[in-house]
């Protein structure tokens, strides 16, 4: 709205500097007799010379070209005559231009001035409301503000719409006062030489009295205009009363949830040192999967943040409200903004949300996010049975085959049509609580689960290197690295099928939005042959440890492919005589697949491992059958190898352990 209201203030200064032109060109002629030639000529010229002239909103510019340019050709024929009756041309010349340019132009000039007044004065009662202290609210100091924000809101409201009339109205008045002097000057000269027959032909007659009619015309468009304009603006201030609240009222503004696209203003919080910040005020909107932001002024807004796959959470600030905090999908670039209201707050919460989801791309993207944000509210009421249940989740993938990983030590079980005809509570036990954070580093375990020696309090290296002694994860040959988000765990009462993992996905999904849950803990999932291991980014610490053959299952959401989860079954806290099984939900950055095949990976390596060692144990004890003497046997093939390798020298031991 500003960029556009600086195209009106250019093209009204351009107005403004033209009639000022045409204004001294005239009163020339009003003002010597003797100079009447030459000021005629000057006046034919600034007309020749309009269709040169570059208005921003000079939508009809080849009719007045062209009327203009018939004006020029009169108006120079006619600069050979020398006496104007000076009278004549004060009222019929002079009086209508002379009017524009005191009154009309001068008007524009004053209400833009209120208007940069009354925006001025509501950028400061929004600083001041803004700066609200959520701690120690007076009432009294609250309410002033807000009666504070409210007035000084509508007042501007007003003197924009009253300044928007004006502007819209000069286009109108321009036309006006460039064709009214322009006749009267012309029916001044007739009256003046009463025969003009030698330069005033029936013609061009003619074409003064269409004219004059195309100037009444436009003057009855304008007033149509005029009470057009008013009249909207009656039914706007009517309407936009209760949104002059800086905090309108939930009951009659409700949340949208479903939203791809959002705008407004916000207050982004940017560091001026170690420990000082401040706050800037500027517009923010979304575009495709980008935040933007536009200062005053600006023709277009800037990048902000690729929000595709970022994370967006609510933060508690100190000294401002409804603040949330953007985080990019690599955790490299973070912003942490405030909104106006809470509905603002909570929308765009919900709206960048449904932008990192990548739901815009699709064809109704609002349609998706009503779907999805429905299926997270239904979640907290069972369904009567599980496949109606997993439905509301993937609907659009019957067609689609299971993109699933299950574990290489052969717990696939039953097909999914004998799981369509289980009940929910064969699957997830009712009432199971959810945990959506890791609870502390290397202080609890998992049920079950041993603590290593040197687990506790000992910083893991990622990359299997230590100082002195080995880790228990570097004899792995594989070592894989990815940054996750812990979403929450709960207990499962079945590990056959990679709907279990579907089906806790939808739960803790549902759960974290039915309860305004934005936080996720961070961490770095090292994958080894041995074990996952869930390491601090910061401290380098190991919060969690999974063995590895206690993973029985894991898989990634059909769908969104950044969810993932894996079942691991613990050998302690057995009810009724089995095992436990606990469903572990992340998200990563769009790896979630290449996740699931790591862990694919390190289970056939240790699978082949382990049938190594068998059939060394095999070989070893037939070895020891057939040679009962002992150890001669194997002391004859080391001698052997020993005295081959002599006979490589230097070179050939080299080539031979590089080979090996």
């Amino acid at each position: 709205t500003r960029s556009l209201l600086g195209v009106f203030e250019e093209d009204a200064a351009a107005i403004s500097n033209y009639i000022n032109q045409l204004f001294q060109a005239m009163h020339r002629v009003y003002d010597a007799q003797n100079e009447l030639s030459a000021a005629t000529h000057l006046t034919s010229k600034l007309l020749k010379e309009y269709e040169k002239q570059h208005f921003p909103l000079g939508g009809d510019d080849e009719v007045m070209t062209s009327t203009l340019q018939q004006f020029s050709k009169v108006i120079d024929e006619l600069s050979s005559c020398h006496a104007v009756l000076s009278t004549q041309l004060a009222d019929a010349m002079m009086f209508p231009i002379t009017q524009f340019k005191e009154r009309d132009l001068k008007e524009i000039l004053t209400l833009k001035e209120v208007f940069q007044i009354a925006s001025n004065d509501h950028d400061a009662a929004i600083t001041r409301y803004s700066r609200l202290s959520k701690r120690r609210e007076n009432e009294k100091i609250k309410a002033e503000v807000t009666e504070d924000v409210y007035t000084s809101r509508k007042k501007q409201h007003q003197t924009m719409m009253h300044y928007f009339c004006a502007l819209n109205t000069l286009q109108y008045k321009k036309k006006i006062a460039m064709l009214e002097p322009l006749l009267g000057y012309m029916q001044a000269q007739i009256s003046f030489f009463k025969m003009g027959s030698e330069n005033l032909t029936e013609q061009l007659e003619e074409f003064l009295t269409n004219i004059g009619t195309s100037v009444q015309n436009v003057r009855r468009e304008m007033e149509c205009e005029i009470e057009n304009m008013q009249q909207t603006v009656e039914d706007l201030e009517v309407a936009s009363d209760p949104l002059y609240l800086p905090d309108p009222d939930p009951t009659k503004f409700p949340v949208h949830r479903n939203l791809t696209r959002k705008a407004g203003y916000l207050n982004a919080r940017n560091k001026t040192g170690l420990v000082s910040s401040i706050w800037e005020r500027q517009f923010y909107f979304t575009q495709g999967g980008n935040l933007m932001s536009q200062a005053r002024g600006d023709v277009a807004g800037g990048l902000v943040m690729d929000i595709d796959n970022c994370s967006v959470m609510a933060v508690d600030c100190e000294d401002r409200r409804y603040c949330f905090q953007i985080t990019s999908f690599d955790g490299k670039k973070s912003s942490i903004l405030q909104a106006e209201s809470k509905k603002d707050y909570e929308e765009w919460i919900c709206t960048i949300n449904n932008i990192s989801k990548q739901i815009y791309l699709s064809e109704n993207p609002e349609e998706i996010a009503a779907r999805i944000n429905q299926s997270a509210l239904e979640a907290v009421t069972p369904s009567p049975s599980f496949q109606q249940r997993h439905e509301s989740i993937r609907p659009l993938v019957q067609s689609r085959p299971t993109a699933a990983h299950t574990s290489s030590t052969g717990s696939v079980g039953s097909e999914s049509a004998t799981l369509s005809a289980l009940s929910l509570d064969s699957l997830v036990a009712p009432d199971t609580p959810i945990q959506f954070d890791i609870i502390s580093p290397v202080s609890e375990d998992l049920p079950g689960q041993a603590k290593s020696s040197g687990q506790t309090g000992r910083r893991a290296n990622p990359f299997g290197e230590s100082g002195g002694s080995k880790s228990e994860t570097e004899d792995s040959i594989l070592h894989q690295l990815f940054i996750v988000r812990f979403l929450g765990s709960m207990a499962v009462k079945s590990d056959e099928s990679p709907d279990i993992v579907y089906e806790t996905m939808r739960q803790i999904l549902a759960a974290r939005a039915i309860h305004n849950i934005f936080r996720m803990t961070e961490s770095h999932l090292l994958v080894t042959c041995d074990c996952l291991k869930l390491i601090d980014p910061q401290t380098q610490v190991t919060r969690l440890r999974f063995p590895l053959p206690n993973v029985v299952l894991y898989a990634t959401h059909q769908e969104n492919k950044r969810l993932f989860g894996f079942v691991l079954k613990t050998s302690g806290g057995r009810v009724d005589n089995r095992q436990t099984s606990i469903c572990y939900i992340f998200e990563s950055n769009n790896e979630g697949e290449k996740i699931c095949d790591s862990v694919g990976l390190a289970k056939q390596i240790a699978f082949h491992a382990e049938l190594d060692l068998e059939e060394q144990s095999r070989l070893i004890a037939a070895s020891s059958r057939s040679n009962p003497s002992g150890g001669e046997g194997h002391f004859l093939v080391l001698s052997s190898s020993q005295s081959e390798d002599s006979d490589l020298g230097e070179d050939g031991k080299k080539k031979k352990e590089s080979e090996t």
